[in-house]
């Protein structure tokens, strides 16, 4: 590793935040598109309040919702921007585990692993 060089911690917290910043950016633009698309094509419909119509069965998954948003459907790309929002600080905790061992701090590295594990166990809904 004497090539690498070595990345201060105000680097990286800079480089961390600029990551939420474009996330969040990013995931605002997304969903901003969503619901102009969804106005676009629906904007002039009534709504009917009788019975309650909740989201359709694509959207329930990942899978799902990636093809709702690459065919340009609204409620699709509503929900890729919602995804995108909730990845940003999954990122985050990545990126942080990366620097750790880049600095060979081996306790923050198995402390941040352990937040990672946790969040991506709750986010796949307990299923491994």
């Amino acid at each position: 590793m004497k090539g690498l060089r070595r990345i201060t911690d105000r680097q990286m917290e800079g480089f961390i935040g600029s990551l939420l910043r474009a996330g969040v950016i990013a995931a605002a633009f997304i969903v901003a598109a969503g619901g102009a698309f969804y106005l676009a094509w629906r904007g002039g419909t009534i709504p009917y309040y009788r019975s309650f119509q909740g989201e359709p069965a694509y959207l329930e998954h990942v899978a799902g919702v990636l093809g709702a948003a690459l065919s340009l459907r609204s409620e699709g790309v509503i929900q890729f921007g919602l995804l995108v929002l909730i990845a940003v600080p999954i990122l985050r905790v990545a990126v942080s585990v990366i620097a750790y061992l880049l600095e060979r701090d081996w306790l923050y590295v198995c402390v941040t692993a352990l937040v990672l594990a946790v969040l991506l166990f709750s986010l796949l809904g307990g299923v491994i």
